[in-house]
Formats: C-alpha cells, sequence, structure tokens
C-alpha cells in the first residue's frame, strides 16, 4: 500500500470535522503527489502533539522559519509507509526524544489546513498526538531555535489556536477534563 493510499484511508476512517475531512480526500483524489512536497495545489503533512500526561504538560518547538510555538511535525517523505509513520517520524526528529514515544490510540485527533507561501498554497495537516515516556528529555533540533515544555495552562499563552485546538482535542482523547 502506497502512503497515499494509507492517508486516504486513515482520513476516511476520520469522523470528526467532515467538512475538512472530505476537502483533503478531495484533494488526494485530484492529486496522486497530494502526500508530498513537490504537489503545488498542496500537500498533506503529519504532526504530533508531544504530550507528557503525567506531567500535565506538552513539548513545543519554536520552529526556526516561522518564529512561532508548535507542535512537531513537518512533510511526508518517499521513506514513509504511513501517515502516522510520518507524523511519530517528525516527532522523533524534532523533539530529540530517541525512543519511547507512541501515538496516543485512535488515528488523527485533528486535521488543520493551513496557508503557506509560494509555490505551494496549503498544507493539509493531519494531527496526532504523542506521548512521552515519564523522564523524557528533549534535544533541540536544528529545525527548532528552541524546544520546551510547557504546562497545559500556558499554551494558549504562546501557542496560536490550532496548536491550543490540538491540545484541548488531545486532552478530550485522554479523558483530560481538569487539564482544561
Amino acid at each position: 500500500m502506497s502512503l497515499h493510499d494509507d492517508a486516504v484511508l486513515v482520513l476516511k476512517r476520520y469522523e470528526d470535522q467532515p467538512e475538512l475531512r472530505d476537502l483533503y480526500l478531495e484533494h488526494l483524489a485530484a492529486h496522486p503527489d497530494g502526500v508530498y512536497k513537490p504537489c503545488t495545489a498542496g500537500h498533506v503533512t503529519g504532526s504530533a502533539l508531544v504530550v507528557d500526561p503525567e506531567g500535565r504538560r506538552v513539548l513545543l518547538t519554536l520552529h526556526r522559519k516561522l518564529g512561532m510555538w508548535l507542535q512537531m511535525g513537518g512533510h511526508c517523505e518517499p521513506g514513509d509507509a504511513t501517515l502516522a509513520g510520518a507524523a511519530l517520524r517528525e516527532a522523533v526528529e524534532e523533539s530529540g526524544i530517541a525512543s519511547g514515544l507512541t501515538l496516543l490510540a485512535g488515528g488523527p485527533v485533528r486535521l488543520d489546513r493551513h496557508p503557506i507561501p509560494a509555490p505551494c498554497n496549503w498544507h493539509l495537516d493531519v494531527q496526532y498526538a504523542a506521548l512521552a515516556p515519564a523522564g523524557s528529555v528533549a534535544e533541540i533540533s536544528e529545525e527548532s531555535l528552541d524546544l520546551r515544555w510547557f504546562p497545559y495552562a500556558e499554551v494558549a499563552a504562546v501557542a496560536d489556536t490550532s496548536v491550543v485546538r490540538l491540545l484541548e482535542a488531545t486532552l478530550t482523547r485522554l479523558g483530560d477534563t481538569a487539564g482544561r
């Protein structure tokens, strides 16, 4: 199965955000290369919010190009077999947590479509949550200006609404109503 086929299956199983999900599926139907960066009509990306439920905190990266605190994530690569695998690979690479990260069960947590500079127009981000093992130590990568753990309550003060919504959806999936 190709990464494109996997992305279609993942999105067909995703029950939330039906209008946005359908837009992603239409994009993939029209663009066989729609999971890769060269697709200038937009491309699917995979990201993961790294969460330490025990410490009630999330790991955010200060993105080198955008200067914003974001979840880990980025472009799918030819070696990626699955969308979940791409999101987890990005989380490992950008967090520096070499072992023990696991994706939260249940597939993607959210979808987020956002504009990007030309020549491409859109990132169609499929957002997961990755659970960090207790005592995880993060190491900054060359893609980040900084990397920092934030308590749940501080995320809204440093990150944009997309990250806040991702955290809220992750806490809902975790059954953590006290985190909000």
